[in-house]
C-alpha cells in the first residue's frame, strides 16, 4: 500500500466513525450522525474539515486501547447560502459525545478561528458532558469553551443546536451564545438529571418532562426555537443565518425584495380593531408589512404577550418588538422584559435596526410580580433601549399607557422617530383609572355617580388622549393612515441607514440582573 493509499485508508476510518452498528443505534433513535447534520446545515460540497484525525492521549481505564480518529466531534467550516460559518459537531457514536481533553481543544480552535475570521459559529450538540475517565482535565474544557463563548459575545452570531442530551455543565455553553434550537423527542437541557432530581427532592420526572424541548421553548425560556424533526430544524437554523450579519462591524445581508416599497397596507384597519379592549393577532400586522408576509419569530412559545422577530423590509433587515394583545392584553411582565430586553440587546450588537409596535395597557400588577423583581426585570428593557445605537422606530398602533409607553423606546429614552395611528391612546393611564383617581370625590358628591363618571371619563379622553395630543407636544413624529405604515417605515429605515451614535467612553455598563 501506498502512502497515498494509507492516507486514503486513514480518511476512510475518520469520516465513517466507529462501526456500521453504532450508525444504526443512532438512526433507531431518529438521530442524524454529526456528518449527516453537518451535510444538511452547510451548502452542498462547501465543508472543509479540521483535525480529523485527532485522537487522545489520555491513559487509564482502557482508554489506550480505545483512540477512535475525530475523538468524537467533527469541526471545520463551510458556507451556508454563500457565505462561511464555522461548525462543531459532537459524535455520538464516539464515547456518547462526551468532551475530553482532545475533543475539547478541537472546539477551542474552531471557536477561534471563527472569531478571528469574523463568521458565525453554530454548535451542533449531543454529548454526554464531560469524559469522566479523563477527570478535571475534561472540566477544564468545559472553561475554555465558556470563555470563549463569552469573548465571541456580541462579536459574531453564536447559535447553539441542541440534538441529544446536554446536562451538567456543559448547558451553560448553548445559555451563553445568542440562539439555542431543540428537538422533540430528541434533545435534553439540565443541570442535575432525574436521578439527582429524584433522590434529593423526591419528585420523579423524565429527561423530557425536566429539560425537553417543550420545557425549554415555553416555560424556563433557555430555547428560542422548538422544531419536530432534525430537518425542519437545520433548515431553521440556515434561514437564521441568511437574516444575520457575519459579525459586529458588518451590516445584515440586503436583497433585492420584489415587494413593492410603496405597498399599502389596507388590511390593517381591519386586522386591528379601534376598540382598545378587543384583541388582535400581532403576528398579522407584522405579516402585513414585512416583505411577502415573511418574519422568523424568536422565542414564539414563551412569553407570548410580546412578540420579537426579525423580518425584511425592503430586503433590508430588521428586528420587531411588539406587544401581543391576544395574549394577557399585551401587558408587560417579568418573562415578556427579558424576552424583548435580549432581543433588543442581540439586534443592537448586529447592527439591526429595530421596529417597536406598541399596543400596551402597562405592566402586570401582582404580588408575585412584585416580589419576583418586575422593578429589576422591567429595568432590563429600558436599559437595552436606552443603550441601543441602531436605528430606531416607534409606532403607537393603539394604547401606550405609563411606564410601559415609556420603557417601549418611545421618544423620551431616545427613538429615532416615533409615529401613531389615528387609533392611539398615549396616556399616564385608561381614561377609567384616571377618572376614578383624579374625580373620586366628585363622582361620589354626584347624584348620579355612574352618569357623572361617564361624562367625566369622556372629558378627560376627549381633553388629554386624543389621537393628536402627543404629536401637538412633538412626543410622536406624525400620526399615519395605518395603510401607509410599509411605506413610512421603509421611507425611515432608509433615512436611518447611515445613523452613526457616539457612545462614552467605558469598559461597559453595568445593566440590571
Amino acid at each position: 500500500m501506498t502512502t497515498v493509499d494509507d492516507l486514503a485508508e486513514v480518511k476512510r476510518q475518520a469520516q465513517d466513525g466507529p462501526d456500521a452498528a453504532a450508525t444504526e443505534r443512532q438512526h433507531a433513535k431518529g438521530k442524524l450522525t454529526a456528518r449527516e447534520r453537518i451535510e444538511l446545515l452547510l451548502d452542498k460540497g462547501s465543508f472543509s474539515e479540521l483535525e480529523p484525525l485527532r485522537r487522545h492521549r489520555a491513559t487509564g481505564f482502557g482508554l489506550e486501547a480505545k483512540r477512535p480518529y475525530t475523538d468524537g466531534v467533527v469541526t471545520g467550516w463551510g458556507t451556508v447560502h454563500g457565505r462561511p460559518v464555522f461548525v462543531y459537531a459532537h459524535d455520538f457514536r464516539i464515547f456518547g459525545g462526551a468532551l475530553g481533553e482532545a475533543h475539547a481543544e478541537k472546539i477551542h480552535k474552531i471557536m477561534d478561528l471563527a472569531i478571528t475570521a469574523g463568521a458565525p459559529l453554530v454548535s451542533l450538540n449531543d454529548g454526554a458532558g464531560a469524559r469522566i475517565q479523563e477527570g478535571v482535565v475534561a472540566l477544564a474544557g468545559y472553561g475554555g469553551i465558556f470563555q470563549r463563548n463569552t469573548r465571541a459575545s456580541g462579536v459574531i452570531p453564536q447559535i447553539s443546536v441542541m440534538l441529544g442530551p446536554c446536562a451538567g455543565g456543559a448547558a451553560y455553553s448553548p445559555a451563553l451564545t445568542d440562539f439555542v434550537f431543540m428537538v422533540r423527542n430528541t434533545s435534553q437541557m439540565f443541570i442535575t438529571g432525574p436521578d439527582v432530581v429524584a433522590a434529593v427532592t423526591g419528585a420523579k420526572v423524565t429527561q423530557d418532562e425536566l429539560g425537553g424541548a417543550d420545557v425549554h421553548g415555553g416555560r424556563s425560556g433557555v430555547a428560542h426555537f422548538v422544531h419536530d424533526d432534525e430537518q425542519s430544524c437545520l433548515a431553521d437554523v440556515r434561514y437564521l443565518l441568511s437574516l444575520l450579519p457575519a459579525n459586529n462591524r458588518e451590516l445584515p445581508p440586503a436583497e433585492r425584495s420584489g415587494d413593492p416599497d410603496d405597498r399599502r397596507c389596507s388590511a390593517l384597519s381591519d386586522l386591528v380593531p379601534a376598540d382598545g379592549t378587543r384583541p388582535y393577532d400581532v403576528g398579522a400586522v407584522l405579516a402585513e408589512i414585512a416583505d411577502h408576509g415573511q418574519y422568523l419569530e424568536v422565542h414564539e412559545g414563551w412569553a407570548a404577550n410580546v412578540v420579537v422577530a426579525l423580518a425584511r423590509l425592503d430586503g433590508q433587515v430588521v428586528g420587531f418588538v411588539a406587544n401581543q394583545p391576544q395574549s394577557s392584553a399585551g401587558v408587560l411582565d417579568i418573562h415578556a422584559s427579558e424576552k424583548a430586553a435580549r432581543f433588543v440587546q442581540f439586534c443592537d450588537a448586529f447592527n439591526i435596526p429595530l421596529v417597536t409596535l406598541l399596543d400596551v395597557p402597562g405592566f402586570l400588577p401582582g404580588v408575585d410580580q412584585e416580589h419576583g423583581g418586575i422593578i429589576r426585570h422591567g429595568a432590563k428593557l429600558l436599559y437595552a433601549y436606552c443603550n441601543a445605537s441602531v436605528p430606531r422606530i416607534s409606532l403607537v398602533l393603539r394604547k401606550a399607557y405609563g411606564g410601559a409607553y415609556i420603557v417601549m423606546d418611545s421618544r423620551s429614552v431616545g427613538a429615532d422617530l416615533s409615529y401613531a395611528w389615528p387609533t392611539n391612546e398615549i396616556a399616564v393611564m385608561g381614561a377609567e383609572g384616571a377618572a376614578n383617581v383624579i374625580f373620586r370625590r366628585q363622582i361620589a358628591a354626584a347624584d348620579d355617580p355612574e352618569a357623572t363618571y361617564a361624562e367625566l371619563v369622556r372629558q378627560y379622553r376627549e381633553e388629554l388622549m386624543h389621537p393628536y395630543y402627543a404629536a401637538e407636544r412633538g412626543l410622536i413624529d406624525d400620526v399615519i393612515d395605518p395603510a401607509d405604515t410599509r411605506a413610512v417605515l421603509i421611507r425611515a429605515l432608509r433615512m436611518l441607514h447611515t445613523k452613526h451614535a457616539d457612545l462614552p467612553a467605558r469598559k461597559h455598563g453595568n445593566p440590571p440582573q
